[in-house]
């Protein structure tokens, strides 16, 4: 282990490779850890998915796992935190919250989201990114990065290492 996460970030069946390694040099520089749900939409040894994590890529704790429920198994395993869900179709939004250490966000896929199947399971954990209703979402990279500094924040920063 390079680092014991301090945060747990989920890409639910990603599909674009770049969002992924901008979320995992995210993942680097706040001490998380970034999981993989399949099916996911490109190969991991893809090339753009490196070049979007750059060189950080071999300091990133990451894991991908087959299912939904498979990863239930392994964050429990790994005494994660509180799980939140994020959605543009969500009401409350992630500033209104208190993350803790260890707490998981976990974001859809970029054409659909997270499937009802997940976010019905918790609808008191259903978070958003208040924004203008003239954009239908944000990127995903940019959003696990904005919700993952404002949980460090909440936390005091970051510890320089």
């Amino acid at each position: 282990m390079r680092y014991d996460p301090r945060l747990h970030i989920v890409l639910h069946e990603p599909e674009i490779p770049p969002n992924a390694g901008n979320v995992g040099r995210t993942c680097v520089a706040i001490a998380a850890k970034m999981w993989l749900v399949r099916p996911i939409g490109f190969q991991l040894d893809d090339y753009y998915l490196r070049r979007a994590g750059l060189d950080y890529w071999d300091e990133l704790e990451w894991e991908a796992v087959d299912s939904w429920s498979h990863l239930q198994e392994r964050l429990t395993a790994e005494g994660a935190g509180t799980p939140w869900f994020f959605s543009a179709r969500a009401t409350r939004s992630y500033t209104d919250v208190r993350f803790r250490p260890k707490d998981v966000l976990v974001f859809g896929k970029e054409s659909a989201g997270l499937p009802a199947a997940i976010t019905d399971t918790a609808p008191d954990h259903l978070l958003t990114i208040p924004s203008r209703k003239q954009v239908r979402s944000l990127n995903v990279a940019n959003c696990a990065a904005l919700v993952a500094y404002e949980a460090v924040r909440q936390w005091g920063g970051i510890t320089v290492e």
